[in-house]
């Protein structure tokens, strides 16, 4: 299950079997960040297709190298049909199709659309300009701006934009912006 969450980066499955191939995940990726002989052989002899241990030193090392821990998420989503086990889906943190980075660009989109239209936002804010945007995400990034300060987002919207770019680079941040923008300005 490893080996196919390394491939696909997100698999559907049963919560449990979530849990436990999340923290050998962990543990795998660990091993890929340190780099050496070693970790290469033992991550090989743990992975069931050969071709992921240079994905897994070459990809996802450098991508959780600033990160401490917690490569994986687990998103719960209700029950299987048939045998009603609960079911979730498991994704590596910072791909390319993460949840948590699309739906936090949608929230943030509509969030401040709905301010716009509401009258309660500021007018300098212009809600399809992504720099306004980039200006207010990357104010809401830093895990020392405390929650108290005045955005024009929702705590829980704050901190979802925390967890999801903490770790991610400049232009992952615009992106996001261009993302939050499209959710209010469709063609």
């Amino acid at each position: 299950m490893v080996t196919s969450l390394f491939e696909h980066e997100r698999i559907k499955t049963t919560l449990p079997k979530a849990r436990e191939a999340a923290r050998l995940a962990e543990q795998v990726i660990t091993m890929g960040k340190k780099g050496t002989v070693a970790h290469m052989q033992r991550a090989g002899a743990f992975l069931l297709k050969p071709a992921m241990v240079p994905k897994l030193f070459n990809v996802f090392a450098p991508r959780y190298a600033n990160r401490p821990g917690g490569y994986t998420r687990i998103h719960k989503y209700g029950h299987r049909f048939g045998d009603n086990a609960p079911a979730a889906i498991l994704e590596l943190v910072d791909n390319p199709n993460d949840l948590k980075y699309e739906m936090t660009a949608r929230a943030v989109g509509w969030e401040l659309h709905g301010k716009k239209v509401r009258g309660q936002s500021d007018a300098r804010i212009d809600v399809q300009d992504p720099a306004a945007i980039s200006r207010i995400v990357e104010k809401d990034v830093q895990p020392t701006t405390p929650l108290a300060t005045k955005s024009p987002l929702r705590d829980y919207t704050r901190l979802n934009i925390m967890k999801a770019l903490r770790y991610r680079s400049k232009e992952d941040i615009a992106e996001f912006s261009l993302r939050a923008r499209d959710q209010v300005v469709r063609p």
